[in-house]
């Protein structure tokens, strides 16, 4: 078992929630990476996720700018050209909420030979979207409809079906923006059927909502549009699930 994933399970297993903070290589420079440098010198999250849906990014320059950073940083990435082996993690991404094969498996085939051959630490992760009441990112790269979050069967269905299939991450996803994030209830309803490790991001811009999807069985949660407007709440937010 590879030491990111380790820790992961680990804290999973012991109730210790765990903050990913997400970077957006074409968002995340000039203030905007000074300022969360400058953040990641007070205190820095469990993890860094580096990616986007859409654009080509320069995932390496932001990579080199982190180095110093001793925290692991994870590619989050939105299709095959934005891999970088010099990333410590790859959540190797399935959208199993939709249909369209070129994000169940194509880009996976595209990339497959120089993700073999790097050293970076892979990690299948079954990727959900759930309607957060914007078209996302997602939605559109993707030309996938995301899950109604009033349909619960189909949600929990979605999730046991990742599992079985042999993933090791189920992430619930609202969307880059969302107007509200995942729901409790949808939260609460995955977390009880899986047996491994649940992510929950998107639209999650306060501690209450923080708490919310904690308490309802949010393994890790990942934030990351919040971050690019309010840089200083980076170090409000990580102190606070230290603390949790």
């Amino acid at each position: 078992m590879t030491a990111i994933y380790k820790n992961i399970l680990s804290n999973a297993g012991c109730n210790r929630k765990m903050l990913a903070v997400l970077l957006d290589p074409d968002k995340c420079t000039g203030s905007v990476l000074t300022e969360t440098l400058a953040e990641f010198e007070k205190c820095t999250p469990d993890f860094i996720f580096i990616g986007g849906s859409t654009g080509m990014f320069n995932t390496e320059g932001l990579l080199l700018s982190l180095k110093n950073v001793q925290t692991p940083k994870i590619l989050f990435p939105g299709d095959a050209s934005q891999f970088c082996p010099t990333a410590d993690g790859l959540l190797f991404l399935s959208l199993i909420s939709g249909r369209n094969p070129d994000y169940l498996i194509d880009q996976h085939v595209q990339s497959a030979i120089e993700v073999k051959k790097s050293s970076v630490e892979v990690i299948p992760t079954g990727y959900i979207l759930i309607d957060g009441g914007n078209i996302s990112a997602v939605e559109r790269v993707s030309n996938t409809c995301p899950l109604n979050p009033d349909d619960v069967t189909v949600c929990v269905s979605t999730a046991i079906a990742g599992e079985l299939l042999g993933l090791k991450l189920i992430y619930l996803e609202a969307g880059s923006g969302a107007k509200y994030p995942v729901p409790e209830t949808i939260i609460r309803a995955v977390k009880q059927v899986l047996n491994i490790p649940l992510i929950v991001g998107g639209g999650i811009r306060t501690k209450e909502q923080l708490d919310a999807a904690f308490h309802a069985g949010a393994d890790l949660v990942v934030i990351g549009n919040l971050f690019e407007t309010q840089t200083v709440k980076i170090s409000e937010l990580v102190n606070y699930v230290r603390n949790f």
